[in-house]
């Protein structure tokens, strides 16, 4: 660790605010596409968890659906400092009950809802809440379901991961893609210029540091 990076990791240290215990990462296939950049996010993820969180979701936003099997491949195979769970469209239906091998391998006797670290690939927030409406207009019209008494809690339980990040990092501009949209509306956005290939721990604790500064008003 660099001279710089020792100085951030005190200030974080001794830094009277929290950290976040749930950190997002959104990134695009065309980061993940870069020299190194699967390298970088087992990196990121050490940090994370290194630095006070408990939980991490990263979302790959994918323009071409093409390579959405290749990239779920390859990150079932990346070497997660904890269990990992990957979700892409194909599989979004067993992410409720079942585990497929590759999860049961990462999480041995646990559930994918217990896994530290969770990876969506291709699925984008739009899709995700009109695939919940869509489930609650079945059960509305099977009569399991009174449309009188649905609320917000009948979105959030068919969301793929409904946990609530409390810091949003998104690399390479400041413009947020289609994520989580109803899981990240009270999260802290931290947007940072730095390309994904050249994310550094630097990076990642400067954005922690720029949330344990902030004071959170949850939409107040």
């Amino acid at each position: 660790m660099g001279l710089y990076d020792a100085y951030l990791a005190v200030r974080h240290r001794f830094h009277e605010g929290n950290p976040p215990e749930h950190v997002a990462l959104v990134l695009t296939e065309r980061d993940l596409l870069a020299d190194g950049a699967f390298d970088t996010l087992t990196s990121a993820l050490q940090w994370a968890l290194e630095y006070g969180a408990t939980r991490v979701t990263v979302s790959v936003s994918v323009l071409d659906a093409a390579v959405v099997s290749t990239l779920t491949r390859e990150l079932r195979r990346l070497d997660t400092p904890a269990p990992a769970v990957v979700r892409d469209p194909n599989d979004v239906a067993a992410a409720d009950e079942s585990t497929d091998a590759a999860d049961r391998t990462s999480l041995g006797d646990r559930t994918p809802a217990d896994a530290p670290i969770r990876i969506v690939v291709g699925l984008g927030g739009k899709a995700e809440f009109a695939a919940a409406v869509r489930d609650i207009a079945v059960d509305v019209d099977a009569g399991r379901l009174d449309p009188h008494a649905i609320d917000a809690t009948d979105i959030t339980d068919r969301l793929v991961f409904p946990e609530e990040p409390d810091l949003v990092i998104k690399t390479g501009a400041e413009r947020l893609s289609d994520f989580a949209i109803w899981q990240s509306v009270y999260a802290e956005l931290y947007f940072t210029d730095v390309n994904w290939r050249d994310f550094r721990k630097r990076d990642y604790l400067r954005a922690v540091l720029d949330f344990q500064d902030r004071q959170r008003r949850f939409g107040r």
